[in-house]
């Protein structure tokens, strides 16, 4: 099992920035894939960011790239996802994901693969 937790979502104005904690607990082995998804009202969830744990490889949604990163902090168990020029569209509730022995990056930005999910945490981007 593997349990995690999110923090950091908060009411921002456009072009700011925020920082998202995920706090893994319980069985952490190097075959996770850590990913970022997030879900706005009325739309499904959908893959923002994913960062494998053992070899750190990152895949970003277009509609991110270059303004997020997804970064591990190995010693705290801790995923983190710094988003910067923040956006209304990135409005939505962000979820932090694992899943084990995703090989290919299709499987790793689908949500239905993730094994183990927090319980979100709120972005809202004001403009």
């Amino acid at each position: 099992q593997v349990q995690l937790l999110e923090s950091g979502g908060e009411l921002v104005q456009a072009g700011g920035s925020l920082r998202l904690s995920c706090a893994a607990s319980g069985r952490t082995f190097s075959s996770l894939t850590m990913g970022w998804f997030r879900q706005a009202p009325g739309k499904e969830r959908e893959f923002v960011a994913y960062r494998t744990w053992g070899g750190g490889s990152t895949v970003y949604a277009d509609s991110v790239k270059g303004r997020f990163t997804i970064s591990r902090d190995n010693a705290k168990n801790t995923v983190y996802l710094q988003m910067n020029s923040l956006k209304p569209e990135d409005t939505a509730v962000y979820y932090c994901a694992a899943g084990e022995f995703l090989s290919s990056i299709t499987r790793r930005t689908w949500p239905g693969n993730y094994n183990y999910w927090g319980h979100g945490t709120q972005v809202t981007v004001s403009s």
